[in-house]
C-alpha cells in the first residue's frame, strides 16, 4: 500500500461521489496503490449511505462510522490508526482541495524523506472577514509559540509519512496543529507547499464563529503541553514553592514582629499580612500538589477510547 487517503467529513453526500472519482482518476494514471478511508463524524444526511454504495464498486474504499458528532480531530485519529499506506495523505471532504496535488505531496515525502508536507493555501477562495483574517492570526501566533515556520497550519491537505500518524494522538480541536504535535513528538522533517484552494462546491461551512476561541484556547494548551506536558511538576512545582515561601516569609516576620518587637501590638490575626501570608502558602500547596499529580497521571497514562464506532466497511 503505497497511499492512505484519509478523508474527514460531516454532511457532504452530495461532494462524496465526485471526490471519490477525482481521487480514483488520479491515482489510476499515476499507477498508485492506495486506499481511501472516509470517516463520516455523525452526519445526519445520507453521507453514509453514499460511502456504502462507493465502497460496494470500489474496494479501495473504506468507511468509519461515528455514532455521534465528535469532530475533526477525533476523526482524523480513527483515520489515522486504519491507515495502512506508506504515506497517508489527509483532505477535506468539501472539494476545496485538489487531488490533482497527491502525487507531489507523495513525491516530497518519499524521495526527500520529510515527515510531514503541510499544504499553504496561498489564495484563498474564503470569505474574508470569517476565515482569511482569522487564519492569518492563527498561523502568526502559532509560528511564534512553535517555532514551526509554516504559513498554513490548518489546512486540510497535507502528507505524513506512516509512523509519524501512528505515533501521535490527535484529540479536542488539535487537528489544527499536527505539526506542532509531530514535531513535539520528535518528527522534525516538516516541510511546506503552496496548494490550489477552490471555493466550496456544495452545502456551507461546518465551522462556526466559535472556531476562534477554540483555536486559541487549543494554541494555548498546546504551548503548555509542548512545555510542560511531561514534567507539569516544573511549572506547578516550582510556582507552588515560590507561593509557599513567600506565605512563610510573611508567617515568620509576623512572628518575630509580635514576639520580640511589637508584642503588646494589634493580634496577628487582625493584619493584613496574616491573609496574605495564609493565602500564598494554601494556593502554593495546592499548586506543588497539582504538579504532583500530574506527574503521576504523566507515567502511568494509558490510551484509551473516546469514541463509539458503529460501523467499519473493508477494515
Amino acid at each position: 500500500m503505497q497511499i492512505s487517503i484519509v478523508i474527514p467529513l460531516l454532511n457532504e453526500q452530495e461532494s462524496l461521489t465526485e471526490l471519490h472519482d477525482w481521487i480514483v482518476q488520479v491515482m489510476q494514471s499515476n499507477h498508485f496503490l492506495y486506499e481511501i478511508i472516509f470517516i463520516d463524524d455523525g452526519s445526519t444526511d445520507r453521507s453514509w449511505q453514499t460511502i456504502e454504495s462507493l465502497s460496494e464498486t470500489n474496494g479501495n474504499v473504506k468507511g468509519i462510522r461515528f455514532l455521534k458528532n465528535y469532530g475533526k480531530s477525533q476523526a482524523l485519529h480513527a483515520g489515522f490508526k486504519e491507515a495502512q499506506g506508506e504515506v497517508v495523505i489527509t483532505m477535506d471532504a468539501d472539494l476545496q482541495d485538489n487531488p490533482e496535488e497527491i502525487p507531489e505531496l507523495y513525491r516530497l515525502i518519499k524521495e526527500d524523506d520529510n515527515h510531514i508536507v503541510s499544504g499553504w493555501k496561498k489564495k484563498r477562495y474564503d470569505s474574508v472577514i470569517t476565515k482569511n483574517i482569522p487564519s492569518k492570526l492563527f498561523n502568526w501566533a502559532a509560528r511564534r509559540t512553535s517555532g514551526l515556520k509554516l504559513h498554513d497550519f490548518n489546512c486540510g491537505l497535507k502528507a505524513f509519512k506512516n509512523d509519524v500518524v501512528k505515533n501521535i494522538e490527535v484529540s479536542g480541536d488539535m487537528h489544527r496543529y499536527i505539526p506542532v504535535l509531530a514535531k513535539n513528538a520528535g518528527f522534525s522533517r516538516i516541510t511546506e507547499k503552496v496548494v490550489q484552494h477552490q471555493a466550496r462546491k456544495y452545502g456551507n461551512t461546518k465551522f462556526g464563529a466559535e472556531r476562534f476561541i477554540n483555536g486559541f484556547l487549543d494554541l494555548i494548551t498546546i504551548w503548555f503541553v509542548s512545555k510542560f506536558g511531561r514534567q507539569p511538576m516544573h511549572l506547578f512545582g516550582a510556582l507552588g514553592v515560590l507561593m509557599f515561601i513567600v506565605g512563610f516569609g510573611f508567617s515568620i516576620y509576623l512572628g518575630v514582629d509580635k514576639l520580640f518587637l511589637n508584642p503588646t501590638g494589634r493580634l496577628i490575626t487582625e493584619r493584613p499580612q496574616f491573609y496574605i501570608a495564609l493565602t500564598a502558602m494554601i494556593i502554593g500547596t495546592q499548586m506543588f500538589l497539582a504538579g504532583f499529580l500530574g506527574e503521576i497521571l504523566v507515567r502511568s497514562r494509558k490510551n484509551d477510547s473516546r469514541y463509539s464506532i458503529s460501523n467499519k466497511i473493508n477494515i
